[in-house]
C-alpha cells in the first residue's frame, strides 16, 4: 500500500523545498496548493461561490482568482478567513483524499507519497497520512524570508499569526524537518526521514 508522509508546517517555512527533497529522492508527490489552483480555474463554481463572498475585484480580465488580492483581503479579517477555507477547502481535500486512496491502491509497501498539505492539522486531516512530518523554521527566519517575497513586515506577521504556531504542530508531528538551516542539513534530515519511511512495515 506504500506510505503516505503528510507534509506541513507554518507559512514560509520551508514546505515545497522539503517536498521537493523527497521528490528527487523517489517520492510522489502532491501539493494542496497546486490543487487549490485546479479548483479555482475559470468557470469553476468555486469561483462563484468566492466572487459572491468577496467581490468582483478578486477576479482578473482573464476569469482567473487574483490570489494576491483574495489572501490580501482575508488576511485582513479572521471572518474573511474562515470564509475563504469553508468555500475553497472541501474541493481540495475531495480531490486529494482521492489521490491518495488512488496512490495506495497501486502502490507496494516501498513507495512513498509526499503529499504537502500547509493546513493538515489544523483541519484535522492527519488520517489521511501514515506519518506527519513538520517542516519548521523559527519565526524570524520566515518573516525574513516572506518580506524577502515583498510583503511588507506587518502583513508578513499577520500571516504567520493566522496559522497554529508551529510549537502546537510538534504535538501532532512524527518527524520534524528544520530548514532555518543550510540546505544540506535539510537534505540531511528528508534523507533521514526517507530511509525511515522506506523501512516502515506499515
Amino acid at each position: 500500500m506504500g506510505i503516505v508522509l503528510g507534509i506541513t508546517g507554518g507559512i514560509a517555512a520551508g514546505k515545497t523545498t522539503v517536498t521537493d527533497m523527497f521528490r528527487e529522492l523517489g517520492a510522489e508527490t502532491i501539493s494542496a496548493d497546486d490543487v487549490a489552483r485546479e479548483v479555482m480555474v475559470p468557470g469553476a463554481p468555486v469561483i462563484d461561490e468566492l466572487v459572491e463572498r468577496f467581490g468582483r475585484s478578486i477576479i482578473k480580465p482573464d476569469g482567473s482568482i487574483d490570489r494576491s488580492a483574495l489572501a490580501e483581503i482575508a488576511f485582513k479579517n479572521p471572518e474573511d478567513l474562515t470564509a475563504l477555507n469553508d468555500i475553497t477547502h472541501p474541493p481540495i481535500i475531495a480531490i486529494i483524499e482521492a489521490r491518495i486512496k488512488e496512490f495506495r491502491s497501486r502502490s507496494d509497501k516501498r513507495d512513498v507519497l509526499a503529499v504537502e498539505i500547509p493546513l493538515l492539522i489544523e483541519c484535522n486531516l492527519m488520517g489521511l497520512v501514515d506519518k506527519v512530518i513538520v517542516v519548521a523554521a523559527e519565526q524570524e527566519t520566515q518573516l525574513i524570508r516572506l518580506t524577502t517575497r515583498g510583503f511588507s513586515y506587518d502583513e508578513a506577521l499577520r500571516r504567520v499569526a493566522a496559522q497554529l504556531p508551529t510549537s502546537e504542530k510538534f504535538h501532532y508531528a512524527d518527524e520534524v524537518v528544520w530548514t532555518d538551516v543550510s540546505l544540506e542539513d535539510t537534505r540531511r534530515q528528508v534523507e533521514r526521514v526517507w530511509k525511515l519511511a522506506q523501512s516502515c512495515d506499515e
